[in-house]
């Protein structure tokens, strides 16, 4: 990394925390209930390393060998990383006791396999229930009807906490739809929050990137996910 790779994270790095603070402060919120999620899909460990020293709360990891890779290199400086991509479940064993929150568990069959995965290390694994709110055939999540018998099958496993619930709007919605879906989440959790299972503490609402992330966090988010916005755009030629 050049030192002007370094000076444009950081100087992009303080001012989206400006920008969260001053969104959660419109809706009335403190702004220490929302933490920052960096988005490293691609990065290097050079690159995530130096932005794990800058104003950063956690790291969110697509792929299953980039978490092995970087958390295995300490490259999150003792940080969570948390696994928010479509998890596989041949590669559950790689990812459970590694990403202290899986956000994108959307089966019952990744449950079970979770699950068991926990049991072997002794182990309880926190998860998020992945929501498709836009209803679109190309991304996965269950359905928002379709959270319950999900979320009861969660709730039943020893090994397991349900910490509650993540979603990506869909990518060509106007603000207006985005604000919508955003606040359908929002009520979804509570919603969720008040079945009053003890193995689902549903206080965890992680929706919002780079382009919408203040949003989010006006209509309730807890985790924002931004990477291009702290790193720059992706050059996936050098990884995919």
């Amino acid at each position: 990394m050049t030192e002007a790779q370094k000076q444009q994270m950081a100087e992009a790095g303080a001012r989206i925390r400006a920008a969260m603070a001053e969104a959660a402060r419109r809706a009335g919120r403190d702004p220490a209930e929302v933490a920052l999620c960096a988005a490293c899909k691609t990065r290097t460990v050079e690159e995530v390393r130096y932005s794990a020293g800058l104003p950063i709360d956690l790291f969110g990891e697509n792929h299953v060998q980039e978490l092995v890779e970087k958390t295995d290199a300490g490259a999150y400086l003792g940080k969570p990383g948390h696994f928010i991509g479509h998890l596989q479940t041949n590669k559950v064993n790689k990812v459970v006791g590694r990403a202290a929150l899986i956000q994108s568990v959307d089966s019952v069959r990744l449950l079970d396999k979770i699950e068991a995965a926990a049991a072997r290390l002794g182990m309880v694994q926190e998860i998020l229930i992945e929501i498709n709110i836009g209803a679109e055939e190309s991304k996965s999540g269950v359905g928002p009807e379709d959270l319950w018998p999900l979320l009861d099958a969660a709730a039943a496993k020893e090994h397991l906490r349900v910490r509650g619930l993540m979603a990506i709007p869909p990518a060509d919605a106007d603000e207006t739809a985005t604000r919508r879906f955003f606040a359908a989440m929002r009520e979804l959790l509570a919603k969720a929050a008040a079945r009053g299972n003890e193995r689902a503490q549903m206080d965890v609402l992680s929706m919002g990137m780079s382009h919408d992330y203040a949003a989010a966090i006006e209509e309730g988010a807890t985790i924002v996910r931004v990477g291009t916005a702290i790193y720059g755009a992706r050059d996936y030629s050098q990884k995919a």
